[in-house]
């Protein structure tokens, strides 16, 4: 059983920074498939906002290339989130992904971005 928890979220303006952490038990993340960083907002699909593969290749939303960026450390089995020039419409709830499989789930962070 993984399990992930975020933290890191929060209230910014538009404009500003935020790092989210992802800190993952009983797997290590440099042997899981995949970890990505999903959002969601109400009345909204979960959609995929960056992706790190185990062998070190991430992949970004288009939505958020060149702002915002994957990076994990093995040692302290955490997966981040830099997300740099946020916009209003970055605002939505943040959800760490392992993807092994199965697919596991943080419980996710807000991030709100005022403009």
């Amino acid at each position: 059983q993984v399990r992930l928890v975020e933290s890191g979220g929060g209230l910014v303006q538009a404009g500003g920074s935020l790092r989210l952490s992802c800190a993952a038990s009983g797997a290590f993340i440099s042997s899981i498939n995949a970890m990505g960083w999903y959002r969601q907002t109400p009345g909204k699909a979960r959609e995929l906002v960056a992706i790190i593969t185990r062998g070190g290749s991430t992949n970004y939303a288009d939505s958020v290339k060149g702002r915002f960026t994957i990076s994990r450390d093995n040692a302290k089995n955490t997966v981040y989130l830099q997300m740099n020039s946020l916009k209003p419409e970055d605002t939505a709830v943040y959800y760490c992904n392992a993807q092994l499989p199965p697919w596991y789930w943080g419980q996710g962070t807000q991030v709100t971005v005022s403009s």
